[in-house]
């Protein structure tokens, strides 16, 4: 199973910018997307179906033209979760799973701490979503969370530690929270295989960083313990240039 995750910074901008091109020659068998910035009645969902994603699902936030994420499918799953039951969580429409016969694969959209306030509710929901998350692995041994966690792990996956150190998504308190999210069972699958600098997921629109590479791998695609024995590859793919962002994805051989 090919699984990619893609923050697309707004999906009808993405569509503008042949990303239907881009999804039909990568053909993950699922697809999470982040920051979808719509609902679908604003664009043409049966794009997708044209390239075999028969099974696509949307969880747009509340506020139009923000936050959403969505899973796309080439199988039919047999469970789909909109939301954590969460409300606040759920208003912004972070979360969404598909439960198949061996796996289980949630995209995610962690909040920014883009000013204090923000950086306040972030705390709030990474604390809720790891008693959430604890509370699921009891019945989904098999899980794999992609999306925009917001957070750089450690000095390696961003390209100023030294100068970003108090700036948020690379302050201690997340870069702790998230360790301890991944010592409490999950595996980063493209570390896991790849232990090389300079790997990115995500670059400021300003002084020209991701043509120098000055940026920050804050895209995951974690995987529950049980499955990290089945990781076959893991990647990331900044060709892809739909979105400040780019795709980051894993297979598993299943």
């Amino acid at each position: 199973m090919k699984i990619i995750s893609y923050n697309v910074n707004g999906i009808r901008a993405a569509l503008r910018k042949d990303f239907l091109e881009w999804l039909n020659a990568a053909s993950p068998d699922v697809l999470c997307l982040q920051e979808i910035k719509a609902t679908p009645e604003q664009f043409d969902p049966s794009v997708f179906e044209d390239l075999g994603y028969h099974h696509n699902y949307w969880y747009p936030a509340q506020k139009k033209g923000y936050s959403g994420v969505a899973v796309l499918c080439k199988q039919k799953p047999k469970d789909i979760a909109f939301g954590t039951g969460i409300a606040y969580m759920d208003a912004e429409g972070r979360n969404l799973r598909v439960d198949f016969e061996d796996v289980s694969v949630m995209s995610l959209y962690l909040p920014s701490g883009t000013n204090p306030e923000r950086l306040a509710f972030k705390f709030t929901y990474m604390d809720d979503f790891q008693t959430y998350i604890n509370t699921l692995k009891k019945s989904h041994t098999n899980l794999v969370i992609c999306g925009d966690y917001n957070i750089c792990h450690e000095a390696i996956d961003i390209h100023d530690p030294v100068r970003n150190a108090k700036v948020s998504g690379f302050l201690p308190e997340e870069r702790a929270w998230l360790d301890a999210f991944i010592k409490q069972g999950f595996t980063d699958s493209f570390r896991h295989l790849n232990s090389d600098p300079h790997h990115y997921s995500w670059w400021s629109y300003r002084s020209n960083a991701r043509a120098n590479n000055k940026g920050w791998r804050i895209d995951y695609a974690m995987v529950s313990e049980p499955l990290t024995k089945h990781i076959e590859r893991a990647f990331i793919l900044p060709q892809a240039v739909h979105s400040d962002h780019c795709p980051v994805g894993v297979t598993l051989s299943l």
